[in-house]
């Protein structure tokens, strides 16, 4: 497995993998899938020496993703980030999460970042136990702040100080 610096090329792949999770209710709060066109700002709102989003490879085939994105977008919070990791199916339940958020956490002060957060449905208890073994704490609860499919979803903020 090798993970490096995400390029515009690896976008689609990038979007697929998202685009798996839309349907399982898990993951992601879109309802339906977007496209690689809507998410071209999201990708030039990243750079490998501030806001990295990256990519694991096997067999030359991007087999997950992570992102660093910008928090509530004020200046006071330049030092906090969201982090988001999407695998895709078939690389699920393998450690590459777990590799990927450990990178993270050790990437994090090379980039000026001292806390990150991750946002995750109550529901998500792989996502919420893969933060937790990673030495994340819950920081807040957010209760039925989401309706998904008509079902209302708790929001769980994870956090850590790196």
């Amino acid at each position: 497995m090798h993970i490096r610096d995400a390029t515009i090329e690896d976008l689609p792949a990038i979007v697929a993998i998202y685009n798996s999770t839309v349907p399982t209710r898990m993951v992601t709060a879109d309802m339906e899938p977007v496209s690689v066109a809507s998410r071209q700002k999201w990708f030039a709102d990243h750079s490998p020496d501030r806001r990295p989003l990256w990519v694991a490879e096997e067999c030359s085939q991007v087999a997950g993703w992570l992102s660093f994105s910008s928090f509530y977008g004020r200046p006071a919070y330049n030092t906090t980030c969201e982090v988001s990791v999407y695998l895709a199916r078939e690389h699920r339940h393998r450690g590459l999460g777990t590799e990927m958020l450990r990178r993270c956490i050790e990437h994090a002060p090379q980039i000026g970042v001292t806390t990150l957060l991750g946002f995750i449905f109550g529901h998500n208890e792989l996502s919420l136990r893969l933060f937790q073994k990673m030495g994340f704490q819950r920081w807040g609860h957010l209760p039925r702040v989401a309706v998904l499919d008509g079902v209302e979803r708790d929001l769980i903020i994870v956090g850590r100080r790196v």
